[in-house]
């Protein structure tokens, strides 16, 4: 078994993170905007303010609600003190998602999400900057469970923009395992935890887990020694949180 492990790699762009918001005139800013109480964006939230701490950016949070939520956003907008915008999901209220993503102004959408943005999803390009550390190559039958906004869909865009053999999954698939067994590599972002079992795979994929805070893989998946396979925790969690600050940085390049 090889193990995608993505903290040591973090941490080596995190120095590099570093040198750049060092050399910057005015260290950027994030915005998080969120809206309502769950402990899971509790724990996001945290990770992300200490990382922005440890490279020298400023983080603020602003909790709002469903009247304030738009409002909050168009005046982070106008403001040049503040370099990128995320909305951090889910809200409350599932109705305020998509107005609220499309209200981000498209050179502060660091989190890559709304209509027409320039930057990459966070999860997505992390995903694939962490097969690109370990030398794996993108080829043969590319299989993308699950097909949400924040990383399914746009990771199967990116992938099928590329010229890559992608075969979408989600919920509506017949037979999931059917599929699976035909891929080279799988990526499963379904937040649905255990999901692949050992007899849905072959020998010699590659296994993609973005499920978090818990694994969408089978435990006994790890103890099979012909897969090359992510760990979780340790693999792509600790790669999106330098992918959101690395788009962070590109828009305060692109804004100075």
């Amino acid at each position: 078994m090889k193990l995608l492990a993505g903290r040591d790699i973090a941490e080596f762009i995190a120095q590099r993170h570093t040198t750049l918001v060092a050399g910057m005139a005015m260290p950027p800013h994030l915005a998080i905007v969120r809206m309502g109480e769950d402990a899971g964006t509790d724990v996001y939230l945290r990770v992300k303010s200490r990382y922005g701490e440890s490279i020298g950016v400023k983080v603020s949070v602003f909790a709002e609600t469903p009247d304030s939520i738009l409002e909050r956003i168009h005046h982070l907008n106008l403001d040049s003190g503040v370099t990128g915008i995320i909305v951090q999901l889910p809200l409350s209220d599932p109705k305020m998602v998509s107005p609220a993503l499309a209200a981000v102004a498209l050179e502060k959408d660091v989190d890559g999400l709304a209509p027409g943005t320039s930057f990459e999803a966070a999860t997505p390009k992390a995903a694939l900057w962490l097969l690109a550390a370990h030398n794996v190559d993108l080829k043969g039958r590319i299989v993308v469970i699950g097909q949400g906004r924040l990383v399914g869909k746009p990771l199967a865009d990116r992938l099928e923009a590329s010229g890559l053999d992608v075969v979408r999954c989600d919920i509506h698939t017949k037979n999931l395992a059917a599929e699976t067994l035909q891929a080279d590599i799988i990526f499963t972002c379904t937040g649905q935890p255990h999901l692949i079992k050992p007899d849905m795979v072959r020998p010699d994929t590659v296994l993609i887990d973005t499920g978090s805070p818990k694994s969408e893989l089978d435990p006994a998946l790890y103890r099979q020694d012909d897969l090359i396979i992510t760990p979780n925790p340790g693999g792509v969690g600790p790669m999106t949180v330098v992918s959101l600050f690395d788009n962070l940085l590109i828009a305060a390049q692109s804004a100075a």
